[in-house]
């Protein structure tokens, strides 16, 4: 089968607004997500990076770029301000060239994010 290129869905929370706690917390999803489909750096194509409006103390994406992931295209954005949002939430979404199908895609959620896949539309868009 050849590689197509598929999107890749990730999210985490913190327990604190701190810089150390975004960097363990987003390198410990782009690691588990990349993990979990099989996944090398030269397979990333680009990586869309969210944050809840409560996240001030460092860019997420910064965090993703510092595991030398340098030469991926990246864009950090901040989720819509929305009554019910889950609080201090990264969001990823990685494109990538894989050969997995769509469905084989494992989509990865951790700590408090791991009830968004079950909060159907509140979830917002990248949930």
């Amino acid at each position: 089968m050849s590689a197509k290129v598929r999107a890749v869905r990730g999210a985490t929370t913190l327990e604190e607004d701190t810089p150390e706690q975004i960097i363990d917390r987003v390198h410990e999803l782009v690691r588990e997500m990349m993990r979990a489909n099989d996944l090398v750096d030269d397979d990333l194509i680009s990586v869309l990076v969210t944050a809840s409006p409560d996240i001030h103390s460092a860019f997420p994406a910064t965090a993703v770029r510092s595991l030398g992931l340098g030469d991926v295209p990246l864009l950090g954005a901040q989720e819509a301000d929305v009554n019910g949002g889950m609080p201090l939430c990264v969001r990823l979404m990685m494109h990538v060239e894989t050969t997995l199908a769509r469905d084989e895609v494992a989509h990865v959620y951790l700590h408090g994010a791991r009830g968004l896949r079950d909060r159907g539309g509140s979830a917002g868009p990248t949930g």
